[in-house]
């Protein structure tokens, strides 16, 4: 048994789960010394060069877009059609439409990035135009700096200091010449929301502080700081240009739903009205959709590609949106479901006096099932195709390899006709799919709450990847003759940035690239880039500051 152990973890890139000597791994050495004394040469996690992990949350930051199969496509695939008089940052009355209002200092002339909610039209365009299948790919809060310095690693040098960049397959591959890069704002509508979740009601529309960008405040562009570097994290000293940052809820809705929304809510609109998605809009049309995620199944991103809620952390109601049963928000009649969804949850049990005082999320509302945090045994029960339901459902098991076992419950779905859903992660770290460190050997080191996650051989084995995961959805939604839309999510890098961890950052974005591959290669083999379309971006930063980034390559 251990030796079948030992070869399953070899396939994972892992021989054994012993601790690390000092020197083995320099990226997560880097990491381990920079906590313990508190800064590091290398960079910082926000505005203080002497204070390594002070910020542990996100920034209205600007950034990256990938696409590809979007270069001299007509309509509004192109980037190009959000540039000049088009730029919403540019145009008084596409603010107003966005925003509500003309936000303080946002209006530029010279606005060189655009909106995320242009995203959702990108897509909008390409389903309207006959776009066969739509991959959107989300690495939770993966900015431009997360961004490099994994390419910096992977490659071991520092190629570029502005741009695209260089190194990642999503920033190397082309797409026959299809491919565009450019850059986006992610500020929310507002922050300071209040709402009833068992309501379903938001109690203060505007909230307290209002979105918006300023770039001579946060600069032009992803790799130029602007003036203040209090201002990313809404804390600057003048408060007539103070501007709110993003949350993933808010940020995931302006992509998959078009509008912006406050932080917190989940498709619903500013004032609380559930608004309609681009998987509902292919839906319509006869696409097959999916959802999947290296995170619980419904957090916040994965939540937004088709479930309505007035809050992000109201999790079983979100997962019976995403399969299609009655909620809080649809109790009547429910959403139809989603044909893939994928992701972790598995094994996070909590009780209903859950609380943010006790490090956990927001209470959910009154309708909680003491268990599972993300999806009842009820439900379970209720969309199994065992019981009559319309889900192949697999989830982690004991002894059992996850890789093989998803594959064979996602051939099943596609012979049969059913659709699919995948249940995985590990329990005592909120559910979430393994860290794949920098060097790809699960074995993490401290970050800014200073506790490491320590795996056992099991954890890997009974887990698939996220790049697995990939190829499961496809294997169901490619069925489906009309085409399919499909959300992927590599939500650990917002893990990752949140514990103020680079090698775990570093990592997840390459477990994402991954991912991402696995659809390129799937579009070479089986489409192409004329009926094919990929948006692969963020929902919003962190703030890691490198300061000599050469230090991200192994010092000889």
């Amino acid at each position: 048994m251990r030796f079948v152990a030992a070869i399953m973890l070899i396939g994972y890139g892992v021989t054994n789960l012993a601790p690390h000597a000092k020197g083995e791994d320099y990226i997560r050495d880097l990491q381990t010394d920079a906590i313990k004394s508190n800064r590091a040469d290398f960079g910082h996690w926000g505005h203080d060069p002497e204070n390594y992990k002070l910020w542990g949350t996100h920034a209205n930051r600007l950034i990256p877009v990938y696409t590809f199969g979007t270069l001299d496509q007509p309509g509004q695939i192109d980037l190009k059609a959000y540039s000049s008089k088009n730029n919403p940052y540019r145009n008084e009355g596409e603010l107003r439409r966005i925003y509500g209002r003309v936000p303080s200092e946002t209006l530029n002339e010279n606005a060189e990035y655009f909106d995320q909610t242009n995203l959702f039209q990108i897509q909008q365009a390409a389903l309207n135009l006959g776009k066969k299948y739509i991959f959107l790919v989300i690495f939770d809060g993966m900015d431009w700096q997360t961004t490099r310095a994994a390419a910096i690693y992977k490659t071991q040098k520092v190629a570029y200091t502005e741009g695209r960049g260089t190194g990642l397959h999503f920033q190397d591959y082309t797409a026959n010449g299809t491919t565009q890069f450019g850059f986006i704002c992610t500020s929310p509508h507002n922050n300071g929301t209040k709402i009833n979740v068992n309501q379903q009601t938001v109690l203060n529309p505007g909230g307290t502080m209002f979105g918006g960008y300023s770039s001579r405040l946060g600069g032009p562009n992803p790799w130029t700081p602007g003036s203040d570097r209090l201002y990313p994290i809404s804390t600057n000293e003048d408060t007539n240009v103070r501007h709110a940052y993003t949350d993933s809820s808010s940020s995931a809705t302006s992509m998959t739903a078009g509008i912006k929304t406050y932080n917190n809510g989940v498709n619903v609109d500013y004032a609380g009205q559930p608004v309609r998605t681009i998987a509902h809009l292919a839906q319509d049309r006869g696409y097959a959709v999916g959802a999947i995620s290296s995170v619980p199944i419904s957090h916040a991103t994965p939540a937004a590609a088709y479930a309505h809620n007035v809050h992000r952390d109201d999790y079983q109601d979100l997962t019976r949106d995403m399969i299609g049963l009655k909620s809080i928000s649809h109790p009547d009649t429910p959403l139809p479901g989603m044909d893939v969804v994928i992701g972790g949850g598995y094994g996070d049990i909590r009780q209903l006096d859950s609380s943010p005082s006790e490090g956990r999320d927001a209470p959910p509302g009154n309708n909680f099932v003491p268990g599972n945090a993300y999806l009842t045994d009820a439900d379970i029960q209720a969309i199994d195709v065992r019981n009559g339901g319309k889900y192949v459902f697999s989830p982690r098991a004991s002894g059992v390899n996850g890789r093989e076992s998803l594959a064979a419950a996602a051939l099943s779905a596609a012979t049969n006709g059913q659709r699919l859903l995948g249940f995985y992660g590990v329990g005592k770290y909120s559910g979430h799919l393994p860290f794949s460190t920098a060097d790809g050997d699960f074995r993490p080191t401290t970050g800014r709450t200073s506790k490491a996650e320590e795996y056992e051989a099991a954890d890997l084995i009974e887990n698939p990847t996220l790049s697995d995961m990939t190829a499961a959805a496809i294997t169901v939604l490619e069925k489906n003759r009309h085409g399919f839309w499909l959300m992927v999510e590599p939500g650990d890098v917002d893990w990752a940035n949140h514990d103020d961890n680079l090698d775990n950052s570093i990592g997840a974005v390459l477990s994402g690239e991954k991912a991402v591959k696995t659809i390129t290669d799937w579009v070479e083999r089986r489409s192409n880039w004329n009926e094919s379309l990929l948006i692969v971006t963020a929902d919003h930063g962190h703030y890691l500051v490198l300061e000599k980034p050469e230090l991200l390559v192994k010092q000889k």
